[in-house]
């Protein structure tokens, strides 16, 4: 009698814990395309001379529990930065949002990978987010990085300035470490030190694992022959092992997705123009 009591009740905290967990559907979203003759060599230590298409994303992840949550927030098309990369097709990132049906101030939680200015300039694009960051990328991001021998490639002032803003008005959410289930259902991970200890995310949608890479893979060649970012990271051997990571972390190496190759809109289900479903 004992052992069925302790049966049912086993089964009865499964289905409870089954049903606090939301489900998710996750969507890639291109807010603009470089038209620059960029090879894979450009992107990938080691790689060929062959063509890659680039493309700027931010990755929408939407809730059963009413979460509507951006991995990453993407850029104004004003900076220096933007124009080197000689853009066509730009929507700003709260527009391209809402081609997938979610208005701006619908958006929840923002998860940034890391602070260079294609990937954090838009956070104020999304005026109710909480934003999610790594607690020493952001030191490094707002202290040392703007001292004598400071590394601050890809950083803007003004991002400073948005970031440390949302912080005092208590909409900045430090993570603090690797491996955490920051929100039910969605974990971040270290270690690719893209950035001073960038993150990226991993979750469940439908029966697929997958793992939203951004820049801790660059493109498509990064991930299937584990070569590194070629200058995109303070630690050569920790961005090939991280990527040997995501590998175990997926239910397939499809579903490693990279944060500038083009290739995803090709990959996966098209939703409308500049839509895919990752499923």
């Amino acid at each position: 009698m004992k052992n069925l009591f302790l049966l049912i009740l086993f089964i009865l905290s499964t289905l409870y814990t089954k049903a606090q967990t939301p489900t998710y559907k996750v969507y890639a979203i291109r807010f603009a395309e470089s038209t620059y003759a960029f090879t894979v060599s450009d992107w990938v230590k080691g790689g060929p001379k062959t063509p890659v298409k680039i493309n700027f994303v931010v990755w929408l992840i939407k809730g059963s529990n009413g979460r509507n949550i951006l991995v990453d927030a993407g850029f104004y098309n004003d900076s220096d930065d933007a124009k080197e990369f000689q853009l066509v097709n730009y929507i700003r990132p709260d527009s391209a949002v809402m081609k997938a049906g979610i208005k701006p101030e619908d958006i929840t939680d923002i998860i940034l990978s890391h602070p260079h200015w294609d990937h954090i300039n838009g956070i104020d694009l999304f005026p109710k987010a909480r934003v999610w960051m790594q607690k020493d990328d952001y030191s490094y991001f707002t202290g040392p990085a703007w001292q004598k021998g400071g590394d601050r490639g890809g950083f803007a002032q003004r991002d400073v300035r948005k970031i440390v803003e949302l912080n005092m008005a208590g909409k900045l959410m430090l993570v603090d470490g690797d491996n955490l289930e920051i929100i039910p259902g969605i974990k971040v991970y270290t270690g690719s030190r893209h950035t001073f200890n960038s993150q990226y995310v991993g979750l469940k949608a439908g029966n697929n694992k997958i793992i939203l890479a951004s820049d801790n893979v660059w493109v498509y060649y990064n991930i299937d022959y584990l070569l590194p970012a070629n200058g995109g990271t303070l630690n050569t051997a920790g961005y090939i092992k991280a990527m040997q990571r995501m590998k175990t972390l997926v239910t397939n190496p499809k579903y490693i997705i990279p944060g500038h190759d083009a290739q995803v809109f090709s990959k996966f289900p098209k939703v409308t123009d500049g839509i895919v479903e990752i499923k």
